[in-house]
């Protein structure tokens, strides 16, 4: 079965066309590069957001926050029957193609735009990136992975060159949502896109962000 994936054609409408975009950091006309925070299972756009306060970037930023409808994504685990999570999933893969797109119209390209999510919001965005390949400012997946049908993703569903895009992945190595497999099979599906990928597990971290995670970020913008 191939891959729903978007383009300028494909409008998809589901339960998280008709939610908010917050906006954070610099006006667009004032920054110099955009980030995209997608929030985990259960969390809010305004949660996300504050991930930026721990920042420490050279560059004026501009941040785009979406709001999932009833705060969830989708609604099973990421490692669920594909149909289980729709229409939800292709709803949330065209809310930030969306996002995209308008970030091009206020003058950002794709090598200026950065994708951070959390947890659910990790997987969404690592999903999003695999099924859309092409160099973009950066990837930041905490504490998720590719959004896989049991124990394995199918590395044959993905085609595309990622050029060379910086991906950081950091993760718990006893995740309770995020099995450390997982974040193998997605670090693999990735550099078989041709990204460039930094993955850390951190020894019995729970589910949530570190320091040296936060650094990795500051890391991959100011270079």
């Amino acid at each position: 079965m191939s891959l729903f994936r978007v383009d300028k054609t494909t409008n998809f409408e589901g339960p998280h066309q008709s939610t908010p975009i917050l906006k954070g950091g610099s006006e667009s006309s004032e920054a110099e590069v955009a980030m995209i925070l997608i929030h985990g299972r259960g969390a809010t756009a305004d949660s996300i957001l504050t991930l930026a306060d721990e920042l420490d970037i050279d560059k004026k930023l501009t941040l785009r926050a979406p709001q999932a409808s009833q705060n969830t994504w989708y609604p099973y685990s990421f490692m669920a029957p594909s149909d289980n999570n729709e229409p939800n999933l292709s709803s949330a893969l065209q809310k930030i193609f969306d996002i995209i797109q308008e970030l091009k119209t206020d003058g950002f390209s794709e090598e200026n735009i950065y994708l951070t999510g959390f947890s659910q919001g990790a997987c969404l965005i690592s999903e999003f990136v695999a099924r859309h390949p092409k160099k973009y400012g950066g990837l930041i997946a905490l504490s998720g992975g590719l959004i896989g049908t049991g124990d394995s993703v199918n590395q044959q569903d993905y085609e595309g060159d990622l050029e060379g895009t910086p991906v950081f992945m950091g993760c718990s190595d006893v995740d309770p949502h995020i099995p450390k497999e997982r974040v193998d099979e997605s670090e693999s599906v990735l550099n078989m896109l041709n990204a460039n990928v930094t993955k850390k597990f951190y020894p019995g971290m729970g589910h949530t962000v570190n320091q040296d995670e936060i650094d990795h970020i500051n890391q991959m913008i100011n270079k």
